[in-house]
């Protein structure tokens, strides 16, 4: 999935958004730090990876990079002018550069790149499959119901059959949209549309469709524990490269989907930042519990006293990326007959719509 990048060229200062796709930043990751390992100078292996890389974004945020590097810059201000690599990315190779771990730091930066897009993938991979069948479901409806709910109208009509309620109906919707169709099934389809966009695309009101897919059962869990292994992983990862817990959590904010995560991430930043504890923080915060379970409060806790955060933070991501796989695994298992009953009532509901009237007709003329 393309993320759109936000960046600041050198000749105008002004924001221009780029699409770069994930494939390419991790490639771009992970290609520079094994050219760095083997003393290739960043110029040069900048101009190889704008050598090799397909993508034209690409190629004009290398060309950038590729200026920047030869008019001084570090590399660090160089990505950050770019726009190519996400705030945890730049973070790590800021560090890298100051520390002399600046491959180690890149491969780790490639690593958490890889991990963040597999962990957004299972919720999307989840939401895929029902979504289809539900879509693809509602256009076989209305299309029986759009053409030939009418004509059957039409023959029983002619026959003078008294309808059961259930066909009156389904005949009934099937003439409003005969009438009708050409104005109701667009409209239908920009109300979706628009709904869709603002529950879940929208930036002020997507918040609202994440609450309501957390209450969702199945998918809540699935959403909780991706949020959780990533929090583990990520934080785990940033805090054993040497960042300070600070910014490692101000960092972990804007990776996270969910915005009641990225609230209690923020919450929990300042909390550090004026000096208490991750045990006071967590206890202040209101909904806490509900977020990270109590286990794995008490296990960070732990491991802040014991001196093994990043320690124990890989490992509650390790632990939950785990148990999400169990819980995508089990979800599509239950997802798949719901779906099956949910598919089988509208060919029931359509087939009784039809079925009843000809019982009545037959049972007419053997009268």
């Amino acid at each position: 999935m393309a993320a759109v990048q936000t960046v600041l060229t050198k000749k105008s200062k002004k924001p221009v958004k780029r699409h770069i796709a994930f494939k390419e930043r991790e490639y771009f990751s992970e290609n520079l730090a094994l050219l760095l390992k083997t003393a290739v100078p960043i110029g040069e292996a900048l101009d190889a990876l704008s050598t090799t890389t397909t993508s034209k974004q690409m190629k004009q945020a290398l060309a950038i990079m590729q200026t920047d590097i030869g008019a001084g810059f570090s590399l660090a201000d160089a990505l950050e002018r770019s726009g190519i690599v996400s705030r945890q990315t730049l973070a790590l190779v800021r560090l890298g550069e100051h520390s002399g771990h600046l491959v180690e730091n890149l491969q780790l930066a490639a690593q958490q790149e890889g991990k963040r897009h597999t962990f957004q993938s299972k919720v999307r991979s989840a939401l895929l499959y029902p979504t289809f069948v539900f879509t693809l479901t509602l256009v076989i409806g209305i299309g029986v119901a759009w053409f030939l709910l009418p004509q059957l109208s039409n023959t029983f009509s002619q026959l003078h059959v008294t309808l059961p309620f259930i066909s009156q109906v389904m005949i009934n919707f099937g003439l409003f949209l005969k009438a009708n169709g050409v104005i109701a099934v667009p409209a239908f389809l920009i109300v979706c549309f628009f709904v869709g966009y603002t529950l879940f695309v929208a930036p002020k009101t997507k918040v609202i469709g994440q609450r309501l897919l957390f209450k969702m059962p199945g998918i809540g869990r699935l959403m909780r524990e991706v949020e959780i292994a990533q929090f583990g992983y990520l934080l785990g990862t940033l805090l054993e490269a040497g960042l300070p817990i600070t910014q490692a959590i101000t960092l972990l904010t804007g990776a996270s989907g969910a915005a009641q995560y990225r609230q209690f991430y923020q919450y929990l930043a300042t909390s550090l930042d004026d000096g208490y504890s991750i045990k006071d923080s967590m206890v202040r915060y209101k909904h806490s519990g509900k977020l990270l379970p109590p286990a794995v409060q008490q296990m960070v806790i732990a491991g802040e006293r014991s001196g093994s955060l990043s320690e124990v933070l890989l490992t509650v991501g390790r632990t939950y990326e785990q148990k999400s796989n169990i819980t995508t695994d089990n979800l599509e298992a239950i997802t798949e007959p719901i779906l099956l009953i949910f598919v089988a009532g509208g060919v029931m509901l359509v087939a009784i719509a039809v079925i009843l009237p000809i019982y009545s007709l037959v049972g007419g003329l053997n009268q």
